[in-house]
Order: C-alpha cells, then sequence, then structure tokens
C-alpha cells in the first residue's frame, strides 16, 4: 500500500502551567528534509525527537514544531529591581531637576540592559513524557493523512495502467493494418518512380525494412512493466522511487513504439498512452 508525502497532523495539551501545541506538516520531496522548532528548554530532546520522526515518516519536507502559551499566573520572567533602581538613579542625575516624573524614568529604565531577567526552565520529565504522547498523537494523525491521501492515489495510478493497457491493446490489434499500410506506401512509391524492380529483391528489402519497424519487443515489455508496476502498488510497503523507475520504463517502450510506428491511428494511441503516463508521472513525486 503506498502513502503519500503529504500529510499534517496536530496535538494540544492543556499541562499545569502552559498550552502545548504540536503541529507536524509535510510535503513532497526527494529525500528526508526535516526543519524542527522548538523551546530552548526542550531542545536536550531535540534528537530524540527528530530520530523518531525520521523512523515514521521516512521522506518528505517535514516541519515540526512546539508552540507553548503559559496559561498560569506565574512567570519565569521577572524585573530586576536593583538594576531598575540604578538606572532610574542615574536617570535622574542626568536630568537634575526635580520635576522630572519617576514614571516617564520607569519607561526608559525597563528598555535598558539587564532590567528584565528570564530564570531558566529546567525540564520537567512528567511533562516531557505528557509531551512525547502529544508527538505520538500528531504522528499517527499524519500517518493517517498520508494514507487516506494515497488512496486516491492508487485508485487514479490504475485508472490509468488500464487505460495504458487498453490503449496498447488497440495498437496490437492495429499491427496487421499498418504492415500492410506500409507495403502499399512503399509499392506505391515504386510506381510513381516507374523504373524496373526486381520483386525478389524488392520482398528481401521490405521484409528488412518492416523488421526495423516490429514493435512486438516493444509490446512484451511495456506489457510486463505494466503489470510489474501494479505488482508493486499492491506490496505492503510503500516505495515511491521504485514506482518512480518502473515509469521511467514504462515511458521508454512508448517512445519507442511511437517512433516505429509509422502509421497515423497507431500514432494517436501513443500519443493517448503518453498523457496518461505524465498525468501518473506528475502524481508518482508524492508518493513515499
Amino acid at each position: 500500500m503506498i502513502h503519500s508525502m503529504t500529510g499534517y497532523g496536530k496535538a494540544v495539551l492543556q499541562l499545569a502551567t502552559k498550552k502545548v501545541t504540536i503541529e507536524i506538516k509535510s510535503l513532497n520531496s526527494k529525500n528526508l528534509d526535516l526543519n524542527t522548532r522548538i523551546p530552548s528548554y526542550y531542545k536536550e530532546k531535540e534528537l530524540s525527537v527528530r530520530k523518531r520522526l525520521a523512523t515514521k515518516l521516512v521522506r518528505g519536507k517535514v516541519d515540526f514544531s512546539i508552540f507553548v502559551e503559559m496559561t498560569a499566573d506565574e512567570t519565569s520572567t521577572t524585573v530586576n529591581k536593583g538594576v531598575v533602581n540604578e538606572y532610574m538613579e542615574q536617570l535622574r542625575n542626568i536630568v537634575q531637576t526635580g520635576s522630572s516624573q519617576d514614571v516617564d524614568l520607569l519607561h526608559m529604565a525597563i528598555k535598558m540592559p539587564d532590567a528584565l531577567k528570564t530564570e531558566r526552565e529546567e525540564l520537567d520529565p512528567k511533562e516531557w513524557a505528557e509531551i512525547e504522547t502529544g508527538i505520538e498523537k500528531a504522528l499517527e494523525e499524519i500517518v493517517q493523512y498520508r494514507k487516506d491521501e494515497a488512496a486516491s492515489l492508487e485508485e487514479d495510478f490504475k485508472t490509468r495502467i488500464f487505460n495504458i493497457r487498453e490503449a496498447l491493446k488497440v495498437i496490437d490489434s492495429l499491427d496487421g493494418d499498418r504492415i500492410q499500410h506500409v507495403k502499399e506506401r512503399l509499392r506505391k512509391a515504386l510506381t510513381d518512380l516507374k523504373v524496373e524492380v526486381d520483386e525478389n529483391r524488392f520482398e528481401q528489402e521490405l521484409i528488412y525494412y518492416l523488421e526495423k519497424l516490429d514493435i512486438n519487443e516493444e509490446k512484451v515489455r511495456l506489457t510486463n512493466h505494466l503489470e510489474y508496476f501494479l505488482q508493486q502498488l499492491a506490496t505492503p510497503e510503500s516505495n515511491g522511487k521504485k514506482l518512480g523507475f518502473i515509469v521511467q520504463e514504462i515511458g521508454r517502450e512508448i517512445n519507442t513504439t511511437g517512433s516505429k510506428a509509422n502509421y497515423a491511428p497507431m500514432q494517436k494511441l501513443v500519443i493517448q498512452m503518453k498523457d496518461e503516463l505524465e498525468k501518473i508521472k506528475e502524481q508518482i513525486l508524492n508518493v513515499l
């Protein structure tokens, strides 16, 4: 079963003093491109988080974020009273008037360096255990999103492979008419030239020419590639890269068939197959 690389997962936790929102977004990419936004007091856990994300999501452009909103009355940032008082005293001395307002001085002092101090918050193991649970929930959501997204892709792939198969069947049925058309066209060209023709030599040259235009090998290989694509689509694991390689081989056989066709009805069918294949190529880039 294939998985899409496009997905979104979210978990919201209400802890004792804060609200924690965990978001994971992913888009298609050739490899794993992982970006994380984690508050500084959770940074020591970043490596383990990245490892977990890489194991679960495997490939894609992944954005992982933890947002924290304080909900308690307490805050880790406090006013450094001693520093602010010293700034205000220095500002009074500069003004040197008795009419200066302390409120105005306070506005100035609070903007000075070190006027505010923030106590570094230590990581609480119990709190992190809850956040890990939230990360797992967000991962489950994005994985399910990827599966649901891939279900529609899989049906689309099957439809387009079926359309290519049907066009190939028509091409096979036209092959006899094509050969007859080529023979008649060559005979007409010789007739128009009004030259004497050695029938034996003509037949030999005709056989040689028709061998160059033979598409039996292309039809067999194309049939096998289409079957192999469907087999890989039905496997338990998702392997977008392998499916991409098979699509390249399908395209090669279709192109060769088109270059050998020399018959308008067959070339129209080749164009239809190319159109279906291009639509597969566009979507295969989003398969994990």
